[in-house]
């Protein structure tokens, strides 16, 4: 029999619904929400018959599109379907009065993201964007060097997200201009315009260099001017090992913070003068535990139990959008 204490927590966890289960984040952010006493997961809506019997497997509830929509008790939905059905999703989960936690990249051009988050403002519904290392310790500590000045005047941020990836993924990853940079140079993007601002000129360099017959651009580099600082940020899809040296910088003229690798994440802050809690000179900051999209989770579940906005605001997300889009010669 449960304690007071633990049916209260139970009768407080928000219910939520995925929309689409065939991302390649979709299992693992299932996984984080069944294990978080904060949610409980109702059920998965999923086309694809071998992506809902691993669900069903699991012990997982499969439901129908409109058993998902039209259920009052679940508060929030999860879009994890295929990219190009991201914005389709997210419009039918407002429609329904859901809050969305909306997988990345959240729509291939800027008026459907805009036509989203008008339409959770008029609702006063919130809209999360799934970009992993939000709530990275790594490199939102980075980020918080910077903004307090600590590294100095920033100058450049410089960002590389690799990976490999198998010849059978490449045509989906292709359906995009801008291939692996909107893919996945999204994920470094995010923090760099989240600290610097909008980009006054963005140049992007999409490269396929793969010997494979398909068009997907592997190969990939965008330059971003900001008003005093430049932005770098490299992705491809060719390297093996690549999880060791993906990282995320930022250059000031009083110092470096350096995450290398993201995952797990490693932070190197290198100062010339000593700054807020850091010293002179190269040193390693001691960072908690990161797990993929627990950050994320948690601070939804705050906000919508709290009625409060996120974090990042829609502001952000729309110029987030904006650079990534002209990064992948889609604007």
């Amino acid at each position: 029999m449960l304690g007071a204490a633990a049916a209260n927590a139970a009768a407080d966890r928000i219910r939520i619904g995925f929309l689409g289960a065939s991302h390649s984040h979709a299992w693992e952010k299932s996984v984080v929400v069944r294990e978080s006493p904060r949610w409980e997961l109702a059920g998965v809506c999923e086309a694809d018959a071998e992506i809902r019997a691993r669900f069903e497997k699991a012990g997982v509830r499969i439901l129908s599109e409109r058993e998902l929509l039209e259920d009052p008790t679940i508060r929030v939905v999860a879009v994890e379907s295929g990219v190009q059905q991201h914005a389709g999703h997210g419009r039918l989960a407002l429609e329904a009065g859901k809050h969305l936690h909306l997988e990345k990249p959240p729509a291939d051009n800027l008026k459907d993201l805009s036509s989203l988050l008008a339409m959770a403002e008029k609702k006063n519904l919130l809209v999360q964007m799934g970009y992993m290392w939000r709530y990275h310790p790594g490199i939102n500590r980075a980020l918080e060097a910077a903004r307090k000045g600590w590294l100095g005047q920033v100058y450049l941020v410089r960002g590389m997200m690799n990976t490999l990836i198998p010849e059978k993924s490449r045509p989906e990853w292709a359906l995009f201009k801008g291939g692996q940079m909107f893919e996945q140079g999204c994920h470094l993007i995010d923090p760099m315009v989240r600290l610097l601002g909008e980009p006054r000129k963005v140049t992007p360099v999409l490269k396929k260099h793969g010997q494979f017959d398909d068009k997907l651009a592997d190969n990939t580099v965008a330059v971003f001017e900001f008003s005093r600082a430049l932005g770098i940020i490299s992705s491809s899809v060719l390297q093996p090992g690549a999880n060791r040296h993906r990282s995320f910088e930022v250059l000031g003229s009083n110092g470096t913070a350096v995450v290398r690798p993201i995952e797990p994440g490693i932070l190197n802050i290198d100062l010339a003068e000593a700054a807020g809690p850091y010293q002179a000179g190269i040193q390693r900051v001691e960072l908690p535990p990161f797990r993929r999209y627990a950050g994320e989770f948690e601070e939804l579940a705050d906000k919508v139990a709290l009625g409060q906005p996120l974090s990042v605001t829609p502001k952000e997300d729309l110029l987030v959008q904006e650079a990534l889009l002209l990064a992948s010669e889609m604007l």
